[in-house]
């Protein structure tokens, strides 16, 4: 069977990029055994004839009426499926979706009936509010990053910016490349709604949210920057939690440097 990808190159560029992101991942121990996932908006990718693709399977509802995503297409993980596999063989390991007109169901349209991620609305929530407000945003990132978590099991941490204002000031990269902070989300049941309700909250302030003894949930224009913003942040814990075990405590950049980095490079306050 033709792959949907064959003849669409700028959709294969943009699974393409999932693939590699997967591989980042997975060779970053932050993706184990089927952890994580990742679903982005390709609607300005598909051709016209993906509207006359017929569903591969029964049509699934999203249990959510999401409006604004509605003739929305989007490639998605597949549940149960590793970060590992999907870099080596993307279309085998995640399908493409297409929502529905009542916005409340969506059909597999390629390549195979591999059922997209059992937080699939979660992810969808938040694509439908990107749409809502004009937001560029279209790739949703969930990964489990060992530093970042580590640190979230530390009470005093998860207070209000006191994470952000940390990892800011451990390298001036950090506050650059991922301005907002990272937002915190006590800890909640995975794939339930109220996690998914929180971490759109939260989304109104910040770019990644660290759910707390769990992971991180980003979101940017595409997967790749998406990815970045948790790199970096992950960077900035690797050289706290390195002084650390060195034995004392980083003092990190004043905050003098911090406002002077945000006048010079004009990032957000």
């Amino acid at each position: 069977m033709q792959s949907i990808l064959e003849l669409q190159p700028n959709l294969r560029q943009k699974v393409a990029q999932v693939a590699q992101v997967a591989g980042y991942l997975w060779q970053k121990g932050w993706a184990e055994r089927n952890g994580g996932n990742i679903t982005i908006n390709v609607t300005e990718y598909v051709n016209e004839d993906a509207d006359k693709m017929p569903a591969i399977c029964e049509t699934q509802s999203i249990g959510l009426i999401l409006p604004a995503i509605r003739g929305h297409y989007f490639y998605c993980k597949g549940t149960g499926k590793r970060m590992r596999d999907l870099a080596v063989a993307p279309m085998e390991n995640g399908s493409i979706i297409r929502i529905c007109n009542d916005g409340a169901h969506y059909d597999i349209i390629a390549d195979h009936p591999v059922q997209p991620t059992s937080e699939l609305p979660s992810h969808l929530l938040v694509h439908n509010s990107f749409i809502e407000s004009g937001s560029p945003y279209r790739a949703t990132l969930h990964t489990h990053p060992i530093d970042l978590i580590a640190m979230s099991h530390h009470a005093p941490f998860l207070k209000k910016d006191i994470l952000t204002q940390l990892l800011w000031s451990m390298i001036p990269e950090t506050k650059a490349f991922c301005p907002k902070g990272l937002g915190i989300v006590p800890y909640c049941l995975p794939g339930s709604k109220e996690l998914a309700e929180a971490t759109l909250r939260e989304l109104s302030d910040y770019d990644v949210v660290m759910w707390e003894k769990h992971g991180v949930f980003a979101v940017d224009t595409d997967i790749i920057n998406a990815f970045d913003q948790v790199d970096v942040l992950s960077k900035s814990a690797q050289i706290y939690l390195t002084a650390r075990s060195m034995g004392f405590h980083p003092d990190g950049m004043s905050q003098e440097q911090l406002q002077e980095m945000t006048t010079a490079f004009h990032l957000p306050k």
